[in-house]
């Protein structure tokens, strides 16, 4: 019995480390922070893998909140919501199609002439590569030893029939998703109220007091970047036209319509805005003062567009700072290409705002509007 008992206690002290050992194992599985970890990535993974879905439904959300205004105003005047809704969607989409039809003459006008385009493109690229070649061969004059080794040569082969199937397949991709977007907006205009109260059924009754204020703080940010954006997008695309018809550009309006939308993006469109007036500009064999002058004009406008017209028609809703927006551009432009440039701020801003009204996720939320 003795030596039993013996036995027992060495058993138990030989399982008391590895006892304790899966207690924390457990206690690491099951903690707060392993299961944010978790969680986040599943929800990354998602984003990524599902990028083409989400990307039709934030569009539409964006594109309902700039059209509500206008199918309440009609509601307002006695019309039935769902009228209103399909009469305010058919004359956007009308809306769309006359300017689409008004730029298709320029846009055939312009692939016509694409080849008086593409040879000084080519000149320039050939002139950048023959820089670049001798910058390699000072290189190699300074470490000779290194030259000819480990110097690996890849050739692939650039089948056309891959690169149309490859072209035809994100094309397919983008128009069915546009095909989407004019029903979703029409559903979630027409049955706003249903799907706000099917909203607020899905949290507790005494949360929906809080919840409701977000959802309304949510809408009115969304609704005021949406707005603010457009109109902020229509000055810059007209000052941008006025300068490239001054100057003498080629298809100032075509121009202006591109180099203005890109001049939207924050901070990478400063530059991106500069690529459509310079390649017109590169038919002509204009004096390198020309090219700067176009870099200086349009930076400026990107410079006006960001310190001043924002702040006046978006910063009172949208309270973001430059890390935050910086880190929301490279994740979201990652994520979903140049999608997620576009939309990287409305999500970012809408994320500071539930996490504002979350018990818990307040310091989160400061430090984006820090």
């Amino acid at each position: 019995m003795l030596e039993k008992r013996r036995y027992d206690k060495v058993t138990r002290r030989g399982l008391r480390p590895l006892l304790s050992m899966q207690t924390e194992e457990l206690k690491i599985a099951h903690s707060p922070a392993s299961g944010r970890i978790i969680a986040a990535g599943i929800v990354i993974a998602f984003c990524y893998w599902a990028s083409s879905v989400l990307v039709t439904l934030l569009v539409a959300v964006l594109v309902a909140y700039f059209l509500d205004p206008v199918v309440s105003w009609l509601e307002d005047r006695h019309m039935p919501r769902a009228i209103a809704s399909l009469v305010v969607v058919l004359l956007s989409l009308a809306l769309l199609f006359t300017l689409a039809w008004t730029l298709v003459d320029k846009i055939d006008q312009f692939g016509a002439d694409w080849p008086k385009y593409r040879a000084p493109l080519r000149a320039a690229a050939a002139a950048v590569e023959k820089k670049l070649e001798g910058f390699e061969e000072r290189v190699n004059e300074i470490t000779p030893e290194d030259r000819g080794r480990g110097i690996l040569q890849v050739t692939e082969s650039h089948s056309v029939r891959n690169t149309l199937l490859s072209r035809l397949g994100s094309l397919y991709t983008a128009v069915l998703a546009a095909t989407f977007v004019p029903f979703l907006v029409f559903f979630m205009l027409a049955a706003k109220r249903q799907v706000w109260h099917a909203t607020m059924q899905l949290f507790p009754t005494a949360e929906r007091t809080q919840v409701k204020q977000t959802l309304d703080e949510v809408s009115v940010m969304l609704r005021s970047y949406v707005v603010g954006t457009g109109i902020v997008g229509i000055i810059l695309v007209l000052v941008s036209w006025l300068f490239f018809w001054g100057i003498g550009l080629d298809y100032p309006l075509l121009t202006a319509l591109v180099s203005g939308l890109l001049n939207l993006v924050p901070y990478l469109g400063a530059v991106l805005a500069w690529v459509p007036p310079i390649i017109i500009a590169l038919r002509v064999h204009h004096p390198v003062s020309f090219f700067l002058s176009i870099a200086a004009m349009l930076s400026f406008f990107h410079l006006i567009a960001a310190n001043v017209l924002f702040p006046a028609l978006v910063g009172r809703r949208v309270h973001l700072n430059a890390v935050a927006v910086t880190i929301a551009l490279l994740f979201w432009g990652w994520m979903w290409g140049a999608m997620g440039l576009l939309l990287a701020i409305p999500i970012t801003a809408t994320i500071k705002v539930i996490c504002d009204h979350v018990q818990g996720w307040q310091p989160v939320g400061r430090w984006l509007g820090a």
